[in-house]
């Protein structure tokens, strides 16, 4: 369904807003605007304008209050589970900490998913998968953007896990993967993913070989892991290496 113009504004005030917020824009010194101005700033009616701070509410970034204001929450308030929150704190500048404990989730969640894949996959949920394969060699013949691909393979492998609570993670699987997959690439010095390694939990899955799946899956998510620690480990050494030449 066609989102309204009233709706189309509202989201871009959430977007507009939620960026400014996970980026530091608002703090004890520089506060929350209030509604008056936020409406102004936006060309908003109130109502509109409330809706986009009742959203931003229910994602853990504001706190609201009658007479008393609205204010913004601490990090730890935030709800990293949101797609679009963790998608604005990796496009803001996505720290190592950040890539970091996205990467140790993906262990301790993808093995598992792809394991149940192979059990319960259903043949359209194989078919997902074969089609993301494909695409994914497709765009390594042509040398064209693999990210796509690789990021409908793993979505395809949660949600042919069968297990519902994996398949609500898609979202935020998709939202984070994009400055993951692109951070680890570049790393490795390669624009495109590795179709073999993927297709050998691809192949797993469609054999019901849960074990080599889950075991494939685990390799591909642990090197992921691997190369976001030596990334971090080097940008340490550089800034180490810069704050001795300053010195000397």
């Amino acid at each position: 369904m066609a989102r309204t113009d009233g709706q189309n504004l509202t989201y871009r005030i959430v977007q507009a807003l939620g960026v400014a917020i996970v980026s530091g824009a608002y703090s004890v010194k520089n506060p929350f605007p209030i509604e008056a101005d936020l409406c102004k700033q936006y060309g908003a009616s109130r109502s509109v304008l409330r809706e986009a701070v009742k959203m931003l509410t229910a994602k853990g970034l504001l706190s609201a209050r009658p007479r008393q204001g609205t204010w913004v929450q601490p990090e730890e308030n935030w709800n990293l589970l949101d797609p679009d929150v963790l998608r604005w704190l990796m496009e803001r500048k996505p720290t190592y900490a950040l890539l970091r404990e996205f990467a140790q989730v993906r262990l301790a969640v993808e093995p598992r998913a792809a394991a149940l894949a192979a059990e319960v996959a259903t043949s359209d949920m194989k078919a997902a998968i074969r089609t993301a394969i494909a695409q994914m060699a497709e765009a390594d013949r042509d040398e064209e953007d693999p990210l796509p691909s690789d990021i409908a393979f793993h979505i395809a492998v949660l949600r042919a896990s069968g297990n519902r609570f994996y398949s609500q993670l898609s979202g935020v699987t998709e939202s984070a993967l994009r400055i993951s997959i692109r951070m680890q690439n570049r790393y490795k010095g390669v624009r495109r993913a590795s179709v073999a390694d993927h297709k050998k939990i691809s192949d797993a899955i469609l054999a019901g070989d849960a074990a080599t799946a889950e075991a494939a899956m685990r390799y591909l998510v642990q090197e992921a892991l691997d190369l976001i620690n030596k990334a971090d480990s080097a940008a340490g050494s550089d800034l180490r290496q810069k704050v001795r030449s300053g010195h000397n």
